[in-house]
């Protein structure tokens, strides 16, 4: 049994979460986010449940054992497909399966999934009902409060009481509207109010179910103000953005003892699995783009940010990047202490 399957009965072990980010938490991103916390639930990109089952499963699927606990996020809206794909998903070791009920993007509602499966709450059902037929582990949700003209008070509760009615424990909550029309899907991440008393209140409506809330938080600190209301909080670009809050995650969220994080194990950590990638066929900046935040606010930040935005892209670098831009951040460092 999985590390993820191990502690379902017992979901509230995963309070904070690393949302789904189209483009962003590739394996790449995943690895390296997991090397800050060790408790935080990682979930991948949105993948389509038709190239689950048709395309190359091994470049879109394959992850690292340290990944653990992930999560494969589907697309789609053919419960037949969605159950295979996550027949698949589970073969393939994740530790969860989640359905996208919240992508505003064009090409997701080009194929009839995303975030207009709000208007059809039966639907989604059939979809999580026969996913969790086709699988062993656990099976969620993502949503939005409402798309369009919904009223979110009745819309997130159709949503809510139709998956919840299929057996499934946890539904995470982005805390906007989704607007098919007349809003672009980077629009969409921005300018639909917060609404996080709604997601509040459905918390309250299902007391035993686990509610995740996402959307706009920045800080550890609203995460914990979150969780004196909902089950989970889910940071999405304020994660990659500043990765290095991560790094506190694990005594903030997760009540372990506070230390002192270990920047210099992390960099030779991430130093050897970009040479491991290049080994096999990668380049370096398909890791290292996922870094360039990690000194965020930090003394050296600047200068880090630049050699991996800058020579980490050029082709035939190699780890040696890593400790360049590092040393950048400890030569500020020395100097200001001086």
């Amino acid at each position: 049994m999985n590390k993820r399957a191990e502690k379902d009965n017992n979901y509230k072990e995963f309070r904070l979460a690393i949302a789904p980010m189209m483009d962003w938490t590739d394996r790449h991103c995943r690895f390296f986010h997991r090397q800050l916390s060790r408790n935080a639930l990682l979930y991948t990109e949105m993948v389509v449940a038709d190239a689950v089952i048709h395309g190359a499963r091994e470049r879109l699927l394959a992850f690292s054992p340290e990944e653990h606990p992930v999560a494969l996020q589907l697309g789609g809206s053919d419960p037949k497909k969605l159950a295979e794909a996550a027949r698949i998903g589970e073969e393939f070791g994740y530790d969860e399966i989640n359905l996208n009920v919240g992508c505003p993007s064009d090409r997701v509602q080009s194929g009839t999934f995303g975030a207009c499966l709000m208007k059809t709450p039966e639907l989604v059902a059939e979809c999580v009902a026969a996913m969790r037929q086709a699988v062993k582990i656990p099976v969620t949700v993502k949503c939005r409060i409402g798309v369009d003209e919904q009223d979110p008070e009745v819309a997130l509760d159709a949503l809510a009481d139709a998956v919840f009615a299929t057996g499934i424990e946890v539904l995470w909550v982005h805390a906007r509207k989704a607007w098919l029309e007349g809003l672009s899907p980077k629009e969409n991440r921005d300018i639909p109010p917060l609404d996080y008393d709604r997601v509040y209140r459905l918390k309250a409506k299902h007391p035993n179910r686990f509610i995740g809330i996402n959307g706009g938080i920045q800080t550890l600190d609203e995460t914990a103000k979150h969780l004196e209301h909902v089950d989970g909080v889910m940071l999405g670009r304020a994660a990659y953005h500043t990765p290095g809050i991560l790094a506190e995650a694990d005594a903030v969220v997760f009540g372990e003892a506070a230390r002192e994080f270990d920047y210099a194990a992390l960099i030779d950590t991430m130093a050897a699995y970009a040479a491991r990638h290049i080994e096999a066929g990668g380049r370096l900046g398909h890791v290292t783009r996922h870094m360039v935040g990690l000194f965020h606010g930090q003394p050296g930040a600047r200068r880090f940010r630049q050699i991996l935005s800058t020579d980490a892209t050029r082709p035939g670098t190699g780890p040696e990047v890593l400790y360049s831009a590092f040393a950048a951040v400890e030569q500020e460092r020395a100097s200001r202490a001086a």
